[in-house]
C-alpha cells in the first residue's frame, strides 16, 4: 500500500483529455502508468498535508485546452467557478486513469434506461439549475437547503479512485468533490442518528426510465450508510469529474462516492439526506436481497450468486484486447476501512 502525497498539478493539467482519449498515446506519454497485462494495483491512502507551500505547489489555472477538450456540461456559473479551483488532495490511486470517453458514456442510471450507453444519450438535456437538498431526521439542523447553500462552503478537491461496479467492470477516475463527513457535520447528527438515507430525484418527466409501468424499481432510489461509514474521511461528494462539472449521466449535480463498496452505493442526483436510527432498507436491498447486500464492500470472496467477483474487467477494454485484472478486498482501500467491520461475519453482512 503506497501514501500519496499531494501534487502540485492536479492529473487534467498533466495531461490532456485529447491524450487520455487516446489510449496508446496517453501510455507513451505517461510512462510511470505503463504497466503488463498482470497489473499491480497500488493503494492511496491518507497523508499528512504539507505545512507550507511553495510557488511551484500552489494550484495552476487548468489550460483552457483542457476546459474545452471535453463536454463542459451547463452548471451555474458559481460552480464553474468552484469545480475549475480544484486542488489535488492526498487521495490519489496509481492506477491508470479510465479515458474521459468511457467515463461519461458507459454508466448505470437507470432512471434514464437500463442500457449502458441510455443515460449519455437520454439525460444529455437534464436541467440541474435550479436544484435543492433536503435534510430530514436526527439533526440539529434540517430543512431545504439551495445547492448554493450546500456547496459554497467546501473547498473542492481531485481526488483519484476507483470505482468497481457490482457487474464485476472497474473505472478509475478524478473525481472532483469535498468530505461527505464535512457536509454532514454542518448539520449536527444527533447521538440517535446512526445511519444516512440518500435519495435521488423522483420526476418521471425528465426521467425517462422512472416512466415506466412495469418497473421492477419503486422509485425513487434510495441508498444508504451507518454513520461511522458515511463519516471516513474516504467517504466523498461529487460535483465534478476531469476538471468539470459532471455530466447528467454521471450523477449531476451532486453524487455520492464510497470507494471501498460497489459502485450501486454510491447514488447519483441527491436530493433528500436523512439521519435515522434505522438502518434504510436500500433499492437494491428490496430488489434481490440475495444478491445486493446494506453494507455491499468490494469483496473478491464472496461471489455475487452470477457471477464470480474475483476478477474485474478495467475500461477500457474489448473482447479482442481484454483487460482483466484481480479484485482486491474492499476495491484496494482495506488499510483504510477494514476497521469499520471489525468482528463482522462478511460473508453474512455482505
Amino acid at each position: 500500500m503506497t501514501i500519496k502525497k499531494p501534487s502540485a498539478i492536479p492529473s487534467y493539467e498533466i495531461t490532456s483529455e485529447r491524450a487520455y482519449l487516446n489510449r496508446r498515446q496517453f501510455m507513451r506519454r505517461s510512462g510511470q502508468f505503463i504497466l503488463g497485462a498482470s497489473a499491480v494495483l497500488v493503494g492511496c491512502g491518507e497523508a499528512d498535508e504539507p505545512n507550507s507551500q511553495t510557488s511551484e505547489q500552489k494550484r495552476i489555472a487548468i489550460p483552457e485546452k483542457v476546459l474545452t477538450a471535453g463536454k463542459q456540461y451547463p452548471a451555474p456559473a458559481w460552480l464553474q467557478k468552484q469545480v475549475s479551483s480544484a486542488r489535488p488532495s492526498h487521495f490519489r490511486a496509481d492506477d491508470p486513469l479510465t479515458p474521459y470517453q468511457d467515463v461519461t458514456s458507459y454508466n448505470n442510471f437507470y432512471e434514464f434506461g437500463t442500457g449502458k450507453k441510455d443515460p449519455a444519450s437520454l439525460a444529455k438535456d437534464f436541467v440541474t439549475d435550479p436544484w435543492s437538498l433536503t435534510v430530514e431526521g436526527e439533526a440539529e439542523k434540517t430543512g431545504k437547503f439551495t445547492l448554493e447553500d450546500i456547496l459554497k462552503p467546501h473547498a473542492i478537491e481531485e481526488r483519484i479512485y476507483r470505482f468497481r461496479c457490482v457487474e464485476a467492470w472497474s473505472m478509475v477516475v478524478p473525481w472532483l468533490g469535498f468530505s461527505l463527513a464535512d457536509l454532514l457535520r454542518r448539520f449536527q447528527p444527533t447521538s440517535k442518528a446512526k445511519y444516512v438515507l440518500f435519495e435521488t430525484l423522483h420526476d418521471p418527466k425528465r426521467m425517462i426510465g422512472q416512466r415506466g409501468q412495469f418497473s421492477l424499481i419503486d422509485w425513487p432510489y434510495i441508498e444508504g450508510l451507518r454513520i461511522d461509514e458515511a463519516m471516513h474521511p474516504l467517504a466523498m461528494m461529487v460535483v465534478g469529474l476531469y476538471g468539470k462539472t459532471l455530466p447528467p449521466q454521471n450523477g449531476a449535480p451532486l453524487r455520492l462516492m464510497v470507494p471501498w463498496k460497489y459502485g450501486f452505493k454510491s447514488i447519483k442526483s441527491i436530493v433528500k439526506i436523512t439521519f435515522t436510527d434505522m438502518q434504510p432498507k436500500t433499492t437494491w436491498q428490496n430488489l434481490a436481497p440475495n444478491e445486493y447486500g446494506f453494507y455491499a464492500n468490494v469483496n473478491p470472496a464472496v461471489d455475487h450468486p452470477r457471477w464470480s467477483q474475483k476478477r474485474e474487467r478495467r475500461l477500457p477494454s474489448s473482447l479482442f484486447s481484454p483487460n482483466y485484472i484481480d479484485t482486491m478486498p474492499f476495491n484496494g482501500y482495506a488499510d483504510q476501512v477494514a476497521s469499520l467491520y471489525k468482528g463482522m461475519n462478511l460473508n453474512k453482512y455482505f
